[in-house]
């Protein structure tokens, strides 16, 4: 159902959700009982671009795909051995 715009003359705006047929020109303003008239107001088509439809999508998304980490945790143990060198003077060390 479309979303209407209201707004009393006193300046109160507030929302209605009625069936295009049944859209009344004037509503009775909820604070203060006057009647309020409907408003032109601009769709509210998509929320495509707004980051709570962003945070919808990743959380729908990471359901069924989940992200896969690459790092290790922080204190898990020992840290990753180094790269082996070719010096030959670096074979005489004493290894850990």
């Amino acid at each position: 159902m479309p979303l209407y715009e209201f707004r009393c003359p006193e300046g109160t705006s507030f929302e209605a959700s009625f069936t295009m047929s049944q859209a009344p020109r004037e509503l009775a303003c909820p604070s203060c009982g006057q009647e309020a008239r409907r408003r032109i107001s601009a769709p509210k088509l998509s929320l495509a671009g707004s980051s709570e439809f962003k945070l919808i999508d990743a959380t729908k998304r990471s359901a069924h795909e989940p992200e896969v980490v690459s790092n290790r945790l922080p204190g898990s143990g020992r840290s990753s051995a180094t790269g082996y060198t070719y010096n030959p003077l670096h074979q005489k060390l004493p290894r850990p």
